[in-house]
């Protein structure tokens, strides 16, 4: 695996990174049916920052970053990402503001017609408009740091789950994201493949200026690559703060229940 430090998605910025606030969510609410998920949830992550949601299944987590992916739509509220608004806002916009975010989702979601290397430069090419060639150099680049450069030519039913998941994630930041969004990335994967994959996204955090929203139950690798983590509980965030903080001092009582499960 690569520990360059200049990732190939900001090897050569074709915009200048936003520092600041970077997303923020306002008085979002969420309901299934009768069953509110969201419940006028405020928060923000600032470019740059490594953000993880803890918190029981059902609490919210992963509905937060289908919203930030458009797969899902607020009830209530709204959601700006690098001072745009992604909802409420026309489709135009959604489109573009949409560009900006990546995500790695639990199923590795790959093309199984497709090679690994087309699989990544697909979406740059269609969507981007880069040239082949160039879609191509960055899928090499990305593959160089995922640990899969011999693997170019191959189909995802030749590939491990580790391996089709580091392929979702080069193929994620071969769009040259600001924000990338991780949901349970491990959780389909054998226990002896989860080290691998989280050892990749432990560098990209240590090397890049991306900002990263993590929804995992792998406690450790949020204390590691964690700027601030969020606790959340019925849609709401119940306690915030560093990992440190959050791990060995947390101050409400379901945070300290819902730590001594999972730790």
């Amino acid at each position: 695996m690569s520990t360059d430090t200049h990732a190939p998605f900001d090897k050569k910025p074709e915009s200048p990174r936003s520092t600041g606030e970077l997303i923020r969510l306002e008085q979002v609410t969420k309901r299934f049916g009768n069953h509110t998920v969201l419940d006028h949830l405020d928060f923000s992550v600032d470019a740059g920052k490594h953000v993880t949601l803890i918190g029981p299944s059902g609490s919210g987590k992963t509905t937060i970053l289908r919203l930030l992916m458009t797969l899902l739509k607020p009830d209530e509220g709204t959601i700006t990402v690098d001072g745009e608004r992604l909802f409420p806002a026309p489709e135009k916009q959604v489109r573009e503001v949409r560009k900006k975010i990546g995500m790695v989702f639990q199923q590795f979601n790959l093309f199984p017609n497709m090679t690994v290397l087309r699989n990544i430069t697909e979406a740059p090419v269609t969507v981007l408009g880069l040239s082949k060639d160039a879609a191509e150099e960055r899928a090499r680049e990305l593959l160089e740091m995922v640990g899969l450069t011999d693997h170019v030519d191959k189909h995802p039913a030749q590939l491990s789950g580790g391996q089709q998941q580091r392929v979702a994630i080069a193929r994620a930041l071969a769009m040259r994201p600001q924000v990338l969004l991780l949901d349970e990335v491990t959780s389909a994967l054998d226990p002896e493949l989860v080290a691998g994959v989280l050892d990749v996204l432990r560098d990209i955090a240590r090397s890049t200026d991306i900002t990263m929203l993590c929804v995992t139950h792998e406690m450790n690798f949020a204390r590691d690559i964690s700027d601030q983590v969020l606790m959340f509980d019925s849609g709401r965030v119940i306690e915030a703060g560093p990992p440190e903080k959050i791990f060995s001092e947390p101050e409400h009582d379901r945070t300290r229940e819902f730590l001594s499960a999972v730790l």
